[in-house]
């Protein structure tokens, strides 16, 4: 059974920026993939980490590989929300020999982390900036903390709430396909815009992906 543990990070003015500078920075490359998605319709994982790693760790060496390798991941999983989500306008079986839209990731979409880049010891956090790593102490239950070493840690997701920026654990004791799919169907996401592949001349207009219910 998937779960989530939540952890709000009390980031300073500097920590602050930071973080917006590392997610408008992740969102550039995903855009990136995204055109590549576009132009390849290949959204699968592996298929676009071959498609497009190489070139992405030249063009955005402070990124670092692992980042660059969550940036797919997050294409990847987001490509799959928009194109085969049954309540998707733009999902792929509605549309089968359609040019595939354009997604575009807003500054404000998530950041996705992995052991690689973020790491948790004793309530502190540590984890990958463009400047470095930055600190955090958490203050996480120990019922919580003691879940990263007994449970399997399936996405650690960065986001920026009106709170501020705040990091959520999905836990899975049970992984597998099938949860993954199940979590896929559950929300559409709310920061992508979707730009038809020819928009007619009177108007361009981005659209967004409805949230179901």
């Amino acid at each position: 059974m998937n779960s989530v543990v939540h952890a709000l990070l009390s980031a300073n003015e500097a920590q602050t920026a930071k973080l917006v500078a590392l997610q408008t920075a992740f969102a550039t490359v995903c855009n990136v993939l995204a055109q590549t998605v576009q132009q390849t319709r290949c959204w699968n994982r592996v298929g676009l980490h071959h498609l497009a790693y190489r070139a992405l760790r030249e063009r955005f060496p402070q990124m670092g590989s692992q980042m660059i390798c969550n940036a797919i991941y997050s294409v990847s999983r987001t490509c799959r929300q928009v194109l085969q989500h049954p309540d998707s306008p733009w999902a792929i079986q509605r549309r089968p020999n359609a040019p595939l839209p354009l997604l575009q990731f807003k500054p404000s979409a998530p950041v996705y982390f992995d052991r690689h880049t973020i790491s948790l010891k004793n309530n502190q956090l540590s984890m990958y900036t463009l400047d470095g790593r930055m600190h955090f102490q958490l203050g996480l239950k120990p019922q919580d903390e003691a879940r990263f070493l007994q449970e399997k840690l399936r996405e650690v997701v960065l986001a920026r709430t009106s709170q501020g920026f705040r990091l959520s654990f999905l836990f899975s004791s049970t992984p597998g396909e099938a949860q993954e799919k199940t979590e896929i169907a559950n929300e559409m996401p709310e920061y992508i815009l979707v730009l038809p592949p020819s928009p007619p001349a009177a108007s361009s207009t981005a659209q967004s992906i409805p949230a179901t219910a």
